[in-house]
């Protein structure tokens, strides 16, 4: 465990994840589906396979992923009006959807699936902090047992997971939750394979620049709870 001067307000050490766990077929209709809980945070992800594809992968003998991402009006502290009466997606529900499908087409050959659209499908049932990232972790679960069901597992290339991680007045820590996001100093989006690779950083300073190493503590930090976050989302496979 990291040493730190000050205390998170969860108690949790500084490189402590939260509680997580994952329920497969939660969702008995779709082809692949996983509601991960994260401390306070619970996501339901489906995956839904059909055959067909956008219009400019027609005839090319590839597929596609793409994601959809909402959150429930009481997911949070007061109601939030559902996007579907506004006629509009916020900008932030459409940066996050398009966050998710990034991050799960990077782990797939979209050759070995065929001329087929995979859709992911977050939806937020609860929020306490890194949604974005439960949503990628719970989609990856759901996106492997799709894959299994159409017999197309070996178009799988990667394990992939996210954490959050930030810079608090506990010092670096792995993992926001809700209280610690809204007044971090600084606020980072890990997105990693299990092979050690890197799919995506977002990282924002909201007070002041911070240097280097801290980015690196974050860094290992990010490694240190995707390692868990992997272990769980097996765990969930062999379960399945």
């Amino acid at each position: 465990m990291t040493d730190t001067a000050g205390k998170r307000p969860s108690g949790r050490a500084p490189d402590e994840i939260r509680t997580v766990s994952i329920e497969t077929g939660f969702a008995r209709h779709a082809e692949g589906s996983a509601l991960i809980r994260v401390g306070g945070t619970e996501v339901l992800c489906t995956a839904t396979i059909e055959d067909r594809v956008p219009p400019f992968l027609r005839n090319k003998g590839q597929g596609w992923i793409t994601a959809e991402y909402g959150m429930l009006p009481r997911a949070t502290h007061s109601r939030g009006q559902r996007e579907a009466a506004k006629g509009k997606q916020s900008g932030r529900t459409q940066e996050i959807q398009r966050l998710i499908a990034r991050s799960l087409r990077a782990c797939v050959d979209l050759k070995k699936i065929g001329e087929r659209t995979i859709t992911l499908d977050c939806d937020v049932l609860n929020a306490d902090g890194g949604t974005r990232c439960a949503s990628i972790t719970g989609a990856w679960v759901a996106l492997s047992l799709a894959l299994k069901k159409a017999k197309r597992s070996q178009a799988l290339t990667a394990q992939v997971a996210a954490v959050s991680c930030g810079l608090t007045d506990a010092g670096a820590v792995l993992d926001l939750d809700y209280i610690e996001d809204s007044s971090a100093q600084a606020d980072t989006n890990f997105v990693l394979t299990a092979d050690g690779g890197i799919i995506e950083i977002q990282g924002t300073a909201e007070d002041k620049p911070f240097q280097e190493s801290e980015f690196f503590e974050l860094l290992r930090l990010a490694k240190l709870g995707t390692a868990r976050l992997f272990e769980v989302q097996n765990k969930a496979l062999e379960t399945a």
